[in-house]
């Protein structure tokens, strides 16, 4: 990005782990001050470790984003620390229950995966402002899913929640171009993330001819391939561009598929 990134303050929830710790390593490559933060403090220790091995600048924030008051200390160290923020991109989500029947989904779980994956964006977006406005071309990135589009049986809290934060990003588009805000998301489709978790859940991927085939592209996708698009849109390259999702599937969501 021809050192577009270079002193930026990027924000990255969820970044201890899977294309969070994938979105980590490209911005740090750019020379940006990247800040992760995550639940699992093991995951994000182990992660600022894994980068500064590489000679990466980042620093490691505990937070659970479903927590109103654990987001607004998140943002008071960012504001104590850098004094502002370029770049947030809310990617911290979880799946869990992954699959319920409707009548075996309690609510607190449904509750749960919502207060994450919907209210999280939201509390960040909101105690974010003060410090993006004090940023160079602020953007917001949020990480939604193909299941805000297609569904699986019995995936409620996570569709419903990636399908609310599709909406959520075109409103906060909306009501914060006065400040000169952009926003947008990435939709990613069947990301391998084996490789990109802490040392203890890393696994090798083993994927069938099938799995590659379903794919227009030919393969699987990484968490390289979704830091490439967050590169280019959190960058001015993009200025012309908010309120809009980028779906990064390999061509799976726009395959049609026969049962013979």
């Amino acid at each position: 990005m021809q050192n577009y990134y270079t002193s930026k303050i990027i924000l990255i929830t969820g970044g201890a782990q899977g294309i969070g710790r994938g979105l980590a390593q490209a911005f740090a490559l750019e020379k940006a001050q990247v800040v992760i933060t995550d639940l699992d403090w093991d995951a994000g220790a182990e992660a600022m470790a894994w980068l500064q091995k590489q000679n990466l600048t980042v620093d490691f924030m505990p937070c659970d984003v479903s927590k109103e008051e654990q987001v607004q200390q998140l943002m008071n160290k960012v504001r104590q620390q850098h004094g502002r923020l370029d770049v947030l991109i809310n990617n911290a989500g979880i799946a869990s229950p992954a699959r319920k029947p409707l009548g075996q989904l309690r609510v607190e779980e449904f509750d749960q995966v919502l207060a994450v994956n919907l209210r999280g964006p939201f509390l960040c977006a909101k105690y974010a402002l003060p410090l993006l406005e004090k940023g160079t071309n602020p953007t917001i990135l949020n990480i939604t899913s193909t299941r805000a589009f297609l569904s699986e049986p019995d995936t409620f809290g996570y569709t419903a929640a990636k399908g609310g934060l599709e909406a959520l990003t075109h409103s906060l588009a909306i009501s914060l171009s006065t400040q000169r805000i952009r926003v947008n998301a990435i939709a990613p489709g069947w990301i391998e993330t084996g490789p990109w978790q802490q040392e203890s859940k890393k696994s090798e991927p083993h994927h069938r001819k099938e799995d590659q085939e379903q794919h227009p592209v030919g393969r699987v996708g990484t968490p390289e391939d979704i830091a490439e698009a967050a590169l280019f849109l959190c960058s001015d390259k993009a200025g012309f561009i908010t309120g809009q999702s980028l779906i990064i599937d390999g061509g799976m969501t726009v395959k049609m598929i026969y049962h013979q």
